[in-house]
């Protein structure tokens, strides 16, 4: 018998209500953990997160966010890590991608680089240098992390990082 891989999703938060449960909606039917590192939010986004059963951690919110990210990161215990922001919705195509690959016992890579779609004024940007929009996303427990420097950083992943086909979307407005 063939063991099921373990996927997390890692979210850090502030103050994100309006969003929160959009983005935990479209994956809390099919990854095993939902890690969510909050950075002392004054409005409903805990009790959003514990609704979803994410396993909820409160901090400080530091002034560069990616440290609450790595914190989420760190607190995952999946075989995979699929880290999001609260503005961001995983397609059902890209879901499926995700699965698939994270099952597949021959795969090799240890990250994947995913499209990201950003709606902006009513529409999809598809223009202008902003689709697709690659961000690296997801990758092996172990093997990815954020440097933790700049506020626009990738992640970065020992060993091989593939590209996915599918659109992760981005609510940023």
């Amino acid at each position: 018998m063939v063991k099921k891989i373990a996927i997390s999703v890692a979210i850090a938060v502030y103050n994100e209500e309006k969003n929160l449960a959009r983005t935990l909606a479209a994956v809390e039917d099919w990854v095993d953990e939902i890690v969510v590192v909050d950075g002392g939010s004054v409005d409903k986004t805990v009790e959003i997160a514990e609704s979803f059963n994410a396993i909820v951690i409160h901090a400080s919110n530091p002034q560069l966010f990616h440290v609450n990210k790595q914190r989420a990161i760190d607190a995952c215990t999946a075989d995979w890590i699929l880290q999001l922001d609260a503005d961001e919705v995983v397609s059902s195509s890209l879901r499926q991608e995700i699965r698939e690959i994270t099952q597949d016992n021959k795969n090799v890579v240890n990250g994947y680089w995913i499209p990201r779609k950003n709606y902006f004024l009513g529409s999809w940007l598809k223009k202008g240098g902003v689709y697709p929009e690659y961000t690296l996303r997801l990758y092996r427990n172990g093997k990815g992390r954020l440097p933790c420097k700049t506020v626009h950083e990738q992640a970065e992943v020992d060993g091989e990082v593939g590209y996915l086909k599918n659109d992760l979307l981005h609510y940023p407005y």
